[in-house]
Order: structure tokens, then sequence, then C-alpha cells
């Protein structure tokens, strides 16, 4: 298999279009999408796309060879709702795996099929993107008006969903992963934890592409992050690619892809709907106004990968392709070396900018006031708390729920999933401080942004450090680490300068963290 990267170096590649645009053309009814198989299934199937792949794969096959012929070089699996927590609309969980097991195998076979009948074309490599959607529920947003806390699902739950996901993409034969959609940006933590933890297990490493959703002119996503504040959180993975999709037509996305194709180490990516919706949710812009708009896009040297979201047929796509084919890739930026955090908004901690302001009021072990009101279960009251810092300048918001008579783990998660639900508050990043690692991981559960644990420390030994600090890494958060080791605190400027370094080098050389993300206390 040819690397992508190699492919991406040398050309801008090109992703398909829309699958359900083109599924609607087929004007399939119920008994199509039940087929034989599901012929008696207790509940409506028709509208259920990622069905088609086990009761109508001839179709999907069909689709996959229009776009291959239209000039794809990425083509995406019909998997875009092929979790368990999505597929229990139509009470059909226990197909997961095979609808992405069967989606890969079937968008393989009609690359195969696509260079016999064009064999012209077989010395072009063409790639299978296994596409992980974002599910019908938000581990940022509550569904619930009343209840701002609420969760309609858990970090964990997604990960065992994404990660049954991710094995049957994997095992189909896509050559890489796709987390596209992407509108809370915790739900992708949760995609890239599951990717990471699967692959690590299987010892393969797969490249993954990441495309968030601008919903409109804020320039945000829909659980409230930014551009910017979305490429830091998601920075922790060596990525592929980063870009955006979906919601935006070309020409509304221009300034956040300039942005991105500006600040990402990675390859950007675009693939955005032919133009916006009318007022029946149908897409007019035709092949011609959009390749205008994205040839745009490619003579500025913004991307590396394009396509096209909803609304967007073989049409729009060859004409992509045409332009593709004349412009020259986007050249990766040199990464920097600064610390890039983020909450709903970017923080960067540059040289000049002397010291990061941190608020330590929402802290039960330094503020008796904080801690009344957290064990009255006063959380309202609480959160002004953490606005007056904010207001008052504070860059970051220190967290800590450390009191013997607290269920710390969950009185962390209320706290941080009410923050999440307070903009004013939840634009800074958040510092998850515990000297309980069952609590730290429960924070970092529960934050979309890029956040810093406070803190982890040789005091339990090497391995158990080694273990926590990939943890950390896992979840993208920075790390402050506390000068203790097996002996305990140092009490000299010798000793911490030693417990200092053996832990920068730990950190450094075997878990992969980049020394910018690492704090001495």
């Amino acid at each position: 298999m040819t690397d992508i990267k190699k492919e991406l170096e040398k050309r801008v590649l090109v992703i398909d279009g829309a699958m359900g645009t083109m599924i609607q053309q087929y004007k399939l009814e119920e008994k199509d999408y039940r087929g034989k198989r599901f012929a008696d299934w207790q509940k409506d199937l028709q509208g259920n796309n990622d069905l088609l792949s086990i009761t109508q794969p001839y179709i999907i096959k069909a689709i996959h060879k229009e776009y291959l012929k239209a000039g794809a070089d990425i083509i995406e699996t019909n998997t875009f709702s092929g979790t368990s927590i999505a597929m229990a609309d139509y009470e059909m969980q226990s197909l997961a795996y095979e609808l992405n097991y069967e989606s890969a195998k079937i968008a393989k076979e009609a690359i195969q099929e696509f260079y016999k009948e064009f064999p012209e074309f077989a010395s072009i490599p063409k790639f299978v993107a296994g596409a992980i959607g974002p599910t019908n529920r938000t581990l940022s947003l509550s569904p619930n008006v009343n209840d701002p806390g609420f969760r309609a699902t858990t970090f964990d739950e997604l990960v065992i969903a994404y990660t049954e996901q991710v094995k049957g993409l994997i095992d189909g034969g896509a050559d890489l992963l796709l987390i596209e959609t992407i509108f809370d940006t915790l739900n992708a933590k949760a995609a890239l934890f599951a990717i990471q933890n699967h692959c690590e297990k299987i010892n393969k490493k797969m490249p993954v592409m990441v495309s968030g959703t601008i919903t409109d002119a804020s320039g945000r996503t829909l659980s409230g992050q930014t551009t910017e504040a979305f490429l830091n959180s998601v920075s922790h993975v060596d990525l592929l690619s980063v870009g955006l999709n979906c919601a935006l037509g070309a020409k509304e996305m221009r300034p956040y892809l300039e942005e991105l194709s500006d600040k990402a180490p990675f390859y950007v990516s675009a693939y955005p709907n032919a133009g916006l919706p009318n007022q029946f949710g149908e897409y007019d812009q035709d092949a011609h106004e959009m390749g205008h708009q994205i040839e745009d896009f490619l003579k500025a040297g913004f991307l590396n990968i394009v396509g096209g979201c909803c609304g967007t047929t073989p049409s729009h796509i060859k004409r992509i392709a045409e332009i593709a084919k004349t412009a020259k890739p986007r050249k990766k930026p040199e990464p920097d070396s600064l610390m890039h955090l983020s909450g709903l908004e970017p923080v960067t901690l540059r040289p000049e900018s002397n010291f990061m302001n941190v608020g330590e009021r929402t802290n039960v072990t330094g503020s008796k006031k904080f801690l009344r009101l957290i064990n009255e279960g006063n959380y309202e009251e609480a959160l002004s708390i953490a606005k007056d810092q904010v207001d008052g300048g504070a860059q970051v918001i220190d967290v800590n729920m450390d009191e013997g008579m607290l269920d710390s783990e969950a009185a962390m998660t209320k706290f941080l999933n009410l923050i999440a639900s307070e903009p004013d508050i939840s634009r800074v990043p958040i510092m998850i401080d515990s000297s309980k690692w069952t609590v730290i991981e429960a924070g970092l559960k529960c934050v979309q942004g890029k956040s810093i644990v406070n803190s982890i420390s040789l005091k339990e030994g090497e391995q158990k450090f080694i273990e926590q600090a990939h943890k950390v890494k896992q979840y993208g958060a920075a790390v402050i680490v506390m000068a203790f080791d097996e002996s305990g605190q140092a009490d000299t400027k010798a000793r911490k300068i030693e417990i200092c370094q053996r832990a920068y080098k730990i950190l450094t050389e075997q878990v992969g963290f980049q020394p910018q993300e690492i704090i001495f206390d």
C-alpha cells in the first residue's frame, strides 16, 4: 500500500462527495432498506443509510465507483452513523461491527473493480477512509435546558462505541480513519482515545484525519470552540490532517480554513457543502460555481485534501478534481515550541507573555467559601466564583475537589459539566487539580479543550508515573510534575534538579510529551 503521506507531498488529493445525496437519487422505499434479512424488523428502517451496506451493497459500491470515475483519490465508507449509540434509534446496536466491516470491504472492492475497469489508472493510488461520525449525542452539551449539568452519554460509553466502529473499519480494510463533522470536540477526543487504544492493542499505526464543523458565521463549533481552540484540542495526536467539512459552503468556510492552514502542523483538508441550503433544505450550487470557489482555496495554497459534503455529487467532484490537478499542495509549517492550551478559545504561552494567571478560588482546599458552596450543593453560586476569576483576568481556572467528606469524582464531573454550559467561564482552559488520579481522570473526561493536569509525580515509582503520563497525553492535556520521587519531596536544589531531569527524560523520551507541554512545580 502506498504511503498516503508521500502522495500528499506530491499533489492535492481529492476526497469524494456526499453519500446521502447519491442514495436519495435511488428513491429507495422501506422495503429496500429492509431487504430480506430485516423484512420483519420491529422498527421502521427507511433513512438508515448505513444499513444499505448490508441490504443494498451493490448501490453503495456503485456510488463509490462513480466518485472514483469522477477523480476521487479517497473514498469514505458508508458509516457516518455506524456506532452502536447512533444505531440505537433503529434498535440495531448489535450490527455496529458488521456494518463497519462490510462498508470498508465494499469500498476496497470498489477500488479493485475500478482498477480492472480502468487499468490506465492502476498506478494512481486510491484510499479508503473509514468514516466516523459524531453520533447523535454530545458530551459537552446537555439535551435538557433545565439541567445544564446533565449528559445523555459518557466519555467511557463513547469510547466503547467508537472502539467497536474502529475495529470493524480496520478489519474490513480501511486505509485510514476519518473523524468527521465534529460539532463537539470532546466526542472527537473520545474517538481519538478509542483509536489510540485499539491501534496500540493490535500494534498498528493508522493515519487519522480529523474534520470539524464550524456551524455558522460566529466561527465556532456547535459546542462553542473557535477554529484555533479546536486545533489545540486535537493536536495531541500525530494526525494525518485536520480540516473542516459540512454546515458551510466553500465561500463561507474560507476564513476558518485560512487560519487552519496558517497554524496547523498537519496536512489540511476541506470538503464544504454545495453552498448553503435553500428554504427547502436543498443545495443549489452547481459544480462550476463550487469549483470556482474551491479554486480560490487552492490558489491561496490552503489545502492538501479537497472534496465535497452535503449536496455534492460526482459532477462536483469531477470539477474539483480537474482544478486540483493543477494546484500545488500546501506545505506544512514547522511546529512551534509554544504551549498551546484551549477552552472555547485558545491560549498560547509566549516568551513575551510574562506569566500566566491561574485562578485558584475554585479550590476546596484553598477557599472556605467555595468548599461551603460545594458541600451545600450550591453549584450556581460556586460557578459565580469561577466567573469572577475569569472576569478578573484569570487565563486558566484551577478546579480542586479534594476534601474528605466529598465524593470528589462526582463533584469534579458535575462542576466541570456546569462550567461547560457557561461560555463566559469555559472560554478559558481548565487546570484539573487533585492528588487522586481517579479525580483527575474524571475531570479529563469532561473537558473538550486542552487542559492542564495538576499534578503527577514519581512518588509511587516510574511505572505508575509512566502509566498516568501516558493517559494524560491520550486525553490531550499538558501536565504539571511535582518534584517528588520514591524518597519523598525534593528538599535541596540538587534534588529538585535531579528529580525534574529524570521526569523530563521519561516524559519526552518514553511517553512522547513535547517539552512545552511539561510544567515543573
